[in-house]
């Protein structure tokens, strides 16, 4: 199982920079005239080509750029002339920071609200908590975050509307992004941990005399953690994209900043080499979530016994 999970990440590694590459140079246009604009001479178009190596066949600036990223260049950046690596790490950081503190805050929000659903939901507190779920799972994150900005910073005062000096700067991006995936992890809890609890084996320890919540907690929460975790997966991977509104509104020096100022200098060298570390970095959470599942489940990890015939 293992030797399937990475052999998947690796082909789906390769498979992606070949797109990223073979996309991007299929703008139209040379890239370092489009870099350096219209008003540029054949001149100083050249002498930015052999800079970049742009001026070389495809598959050897392909391999080059490929080998680069395995090695840890990441390139020289065609807007500021200057390697992309330091300023990569950097950004890079600062989104990392974000999405981890932003699912593990949904993560410890979601899970006992879905036991108190599972529990209580036709209660009154929890069809309020219900509806609120509800509300959170249609409201966008950059919705979320500029309600923030003006009730707590601008109305308020109490947390700072932007940048990234001090540990104050990161409540409202971390809850922007947090409050939206709870409301759609914890949905899911809700639902697994129900299904987890009407299932034969939750009836039988019931019947010989173990109390619900024993039941609940030591059973049926670890196997509704799987499909649990399967979407706290998907949803990492989908705050990667949230983080690049979020760093926006919130002017965090983040990954996503770095793309979109890179898209609007024209900087096709630091566009692809950002676009590609999301994409590993996509990649590598589901291959992580793959390897969780099976520490949890044993049956993801053992092979199906093989039928012996007659």
């Amino acid at each position: 199982m293992i030797v399937r999970a990475l052999t998947r990440f690796f082909l789906l590694i390769a498979l992606a920079s070949l797109l990223i590459f073979a996309l991007l140079r299929a703008v139209p246009g040379d890239p370092a005239r489009v870099a350096l604009g219209v008003t540029a001479t054949d001149e100083d178009v050249a002498a930015l080509s052999a800079l970049l190596g742009t001026d070389r066949p495809l598959i050897v600036q392909y391999l080059d750029w490929a080998g680069g990223l395995l090695t840890g260049d990441l390139g020289v950046s065609m807007a500021s002339r200057t390697p992309i690596g330091p300023v990569v790490a950097e950004r890079a950081g600062v989104s990392l920071t974000l999405t981890v503190l932003a699912m593990l805050a949904s993560l410890a929000i979601a899970v006992p609200l879905g036991v108190y659903l599972a529990q209580h939901g036709a209660r009154p507190l929890g069809m309020v908590v219900a509806a609120a779920i509800q509300v959170g799972i249609v409201v966008p994150s950059f919705m979320v975050a500029i309600l923030l900005v003006a009730v707590l910073s601008v109305r308020l005062g109490w947390l700072p509307a932007g940048g990234w000096e001090s540990p104050a700067h990161l409540v409202a991006p971390v809850a922007s992004l947090a409050l939206v995936q709870a409301a759609i992890l914890t949905r899911y809890s809700q639902r697994a941990i129900t299904e987890e609890m009407g299932k034969d084996y939750v009836r039988t320890a019931r019947a010989k005399g173990a109390r619900r919540s024993a039941t609940l907690y030591r059973h049926a929460l670890r196997n509704a953690a799987l499909p649990v975790l399967t979407v706290a997966g998907i949803q990492l991977s989908s705050l990667v994209v949230g983080a690049v509104v979020i760093e926006r509104v919130f002017a965090l020096p983040g990954l996503g900043t770095m793309l979109l100022d890179a898209v609007a200098n024209r900087d096709l060298t630091t566009v692809q080499t950002v676009m590609m570390l999301l994409v590993a970095f996509t990649l590598t959470v589901n291959l992580v979530v793959d390897l969780l599942y099976a520490a949890i489940d044993p049956r993801v990890r053992r092979p199906a016994a093989k039928k012996v015939g007659a």
